[in-house]
C-alpha cells in the first residue's frame, strides 16, 4: 500500500510539474486559462467546427497574441506577417502538417503544401512552378470554357423557363472537380456527367479536413492512428486522394493517340507537363508526379469552390452590391468587352468584380485556422514579445482580415467597395490578405482558383436570377466549407447560345 502510495504521489506530483513548466513558458500571453496547460481545448474547438469564431472571439478579448495551447500562440497583427511567413525567415512548418500528409501503401506522401521539409518544398517546386504562372494558364484557358459550357448545360436542363432551386454549393464544387480533371488529366472526372460524388472522393476529402484540423492540435495522435504501421497496412490505410488521382492518371496514360486528335483532349495538360518535367530531371523520384497530381486534385477543388460559394452568397444577400455588379457587366456587355463566356483577359477590365473577389475572400477566407510555423533558434520577436525556440506561432486569416487598422470599419460586412480606393491602400490590403497564405509557401495553384472564379462569377451571374433559399452553415474543419447553399435559379432569358460540349 505504501509503495502504490508513494507511486500515485510521485505520478500527480509529475503531472503538476509538466502542468506548471507549460504554463510558466509563456504565461505573459493572454488567453483561457486550460488552453495555457493543455491542448485539449483547441482540440475541441476545431472538433466542433467553429474554431475560427473562437479565435476571432478571443482576440477581440485579449488582443494581438492570445495563448491557444501551452506552447501554441495565435497573431494577429497583420504587421508581423512577414515576420511569420516572409520569403527571407526561416520558420518552418509545425507538426500539423504532418497530419496533413496522406499515406499510400503504408507509405507518407508528402506534397508541396504538407511537407515540413523547405529543401523538399524548393525540390519539388522548381520543376514545375512556372508551370503555375497566369501566362502559362492561359493556354488552358478553352478547355476551362469547355467545362463551364457543359457546366450552364447541365444547369439549363434544369431550370429550362422555370425557377428551380439547386444546391448550387455542390454543383460549385462538382464543376471545380472536373475542372481540375480537365486541365491535369485532360477529362473532366465525371462529377458534372454524374451529377454525384464520384467514387466518394468528396466524402473522403471532408473527412480527411475533419480528422486533420482535430487531430492535428496534438498531432503525436496520428501515430498512434492514422499513420500506425499496424494499421497503415489495411486496405483502408492508403489515402483514397491518392489513389483517385492515380487511377485518373493511368486513364489518361492509356488515351490512344487517335482519341488526341479526333477529341477535344488537351494534350498538353498539368500530367503532360508533370511528366515532361520528370524527363528534363531525370534524378526526380517518381512519387513526385504522383504528388503534384495529388495536389492539384485536392487543393485545386475545395479551394476554388468554397471561394465561389462565398462570392455567390454575399452577392445574393447583398442586393445593392449585386445591382453594381449586374450594371458593370451590363455596360461591358452593351460596349461589346464580354463574351457569353466572360474571358480572363476581359475580366481584368470589371474593377467592381475584382472587388468583389476580394471581398468574399478577406470575409470568408478557405482556411480556418492559424498556418502553423515553428520559431526557430535565436528566436523572434511578435507583437513586443520575444518568443524562444520551438514555440509553435501562426495567424487564423479570419483574425487577421478583420483587422480594423488595416481594413477600416464595417469588418463584419460585405463592402467591396473598400478595395476601390486609392493604390497605396489597396496594395497595402492585399498585402495582408491570408486568403491563399502568404511568402514562399503561398498557394501554387491561386492563379487557377482565380481563373475559374473570374471566368465563371460574372458568366453566371449574367445568366441567372438567383436567390437564396433558407441560409447555410458555416463549418471549419481546416477548410471552411458552407453547406446548405441551395438557390433559386431563373434563366435571365440572355445568352442561351451557349451550346453544350
Amino acid at each position: 500500500m505504501i509503495l502504490q502510495a508513494a507511486a500515485i504521489f510521485f505520478g500527480w506530483m509529475y503531472l503538476v510539474v509538466l502542468t506548471y513548466r507549460s504554463w510558466v513558458r509563456h504565461q505573459k500571453v493572454p488567453g483561457p486559462f486550460f488552453a495555457a496547460i493543455s491542448n485539449i481545448p483547441r482540440l475541441r474547438w476545431t472538433w466542433s467546427g467553429a474554431a475560427h469564431q473562437v479565435h476571432m472571439q478571443l482576440h477581440d478579448r485579449y488582443g494581438s497574441l492570445v495563448r491557444l495551447g501551452p506552447n501554441c500562440i495565435s497573431v494577429g497583427d497583420p504587421k508581423e506577417i512577414q515576420k511569420i511567413y516572409g520569403t527571407t525567415v526561416n520558420l518552418k512548418k509545425s507538426d500539423f502538417y504532418k497530419v496533413m500528409q496522406p499515406m499510400s501503401r503504408g507509405k507518407v506522401v508528402q506534397g508541396l503544401f504538407n511537407t515540413q521539409d523547405d529543401e523538399l518544398h524548393r525540390a519539388m517546386k522548381r520543376p514545375i512552378a512556372n508551370i503555375y504562372s497566369m501566362s502559362n494558364l492561359m493556354e488552358f484557358e478553352p478547355h476551362v470554357d469547355t467545362t463551364i459550357r457543359f457546366f450552364l448545360s447541365k444547369l439549363d436542363a434544369g431550370t429550362t423557363e422555370h425557377d428551380q432551386t439547386v444546391d448550387l454549393g455542390t454543383w460549385l464544387q462538382w464543376f471545380a472537380f472536373d475542372m481540375m480533371g480537365e486541365i491535369t488529366f485532360s477529362k473532366r472526372l465525371g462529377f458534372l456527367d454524374e451529377s454525384r460524388d464520384v467514387d466518394g472522393i468528396m466524402g473522403s476529402i471532408q473527412k480527411v479536413f475533419r480528422y486533420a484540423s482535430s487531430v492535428g492540435q496534438i498531432p503525436w495522435l496520428d501515430k498512434l492512428w492514422a499513420k500506425n504501421p499496424l494499421l497503415c497496412c489495411l486496405p483502408e490505410g492508403s489515402s483514397p486522394i491518392v489513389a483517385f488521382a492515380l487511377a485518373r492518371a493511368r486513364e489518361r496514360s492509356n488515351i490512344s493517340e487517335v482519341e488526341k486528335t479526333t477529341t477535344h483532349h488537351n494534350t498538353k495538360n498539368f500530367m503532360s507537363r508533370f511528366l515532361e518535367a520528370k524527363a528534363k530531371h531525370p534524378e526526380i523520384p517518381d512519387w513526385f508526379v504522383t504528388a503534384w497530381a495529388t495536389s492539384n486534385v485536392l487543393a485545386g477543388s475545395d479551394t476554388t469552390a468554397i471561394m465561389m460559394r462565398a462570392i455567390v452568397y454575399f452577392l445574393i444577400k447583398n442586393p445593392d452590391k449585386l445591382g453594381k455588379l449586374m450594371e458593370e457587366l451590363s455596360l461591358a456587355h452593351v460596349e461589346g468587352r464580354l463574351s457569353d463566356i466572360v474571358t480572363w483577359k476581359e475580366s481584368r477590365s470589371l474593377p467592381y468584380l475584382d472587388a468583389c473577389v476580394k471581398e468574399a475572400g478577406r470575409l470568408h477566407p478557405v482556411i480556418g485556422l492559424p498556418l502553423e510555423r515553428v520559431v526557430p533558434k535565436g528566436g523572434v520577436e511578435l507583437c513586443g514579445q520575444r518568443f524562444e525556440e520551438g514555440t509553435i506561432v501562426g495567424m487564423n486569416p479570419w483574425v487577421v482580415h478583420r483587422d480594423k487598422e488595416t481594413f477600416g470599419q464595417d469588418l463584419d460586412e460585405f463592402v467591396p467597395e473598400r478595395w476601390l480606393c486609392d493604390r497605396e491602400r489597396r496594395v497595402g490590403m492585399e498585402r495582408c490578405l491570408l486568403t491563399f497564405g502568404a511568402g514562399r509557401r503561398t498557394c501554387l495553384g491561386k492563379n487557377i482558383s482565380y481563373l475559374e472564379i473570374c471566368k465563371l462569377i460574372p458568366t453566371l451571374f449574367w445568366r441567372y436570377k438567383m436567390a437564396l433559399e433558407g441560409d447555410w452553415k458555416v463549418v471549419n474543419h481546416w477548410m471552411v466549407a458552407q453547406t446548405g447553399l441551395n438557390v433559386r435559379m431563373t434563366p435571365r432569358g440572355r445568352n442561351q447560345g451557349v451550346a453544350a460540349s
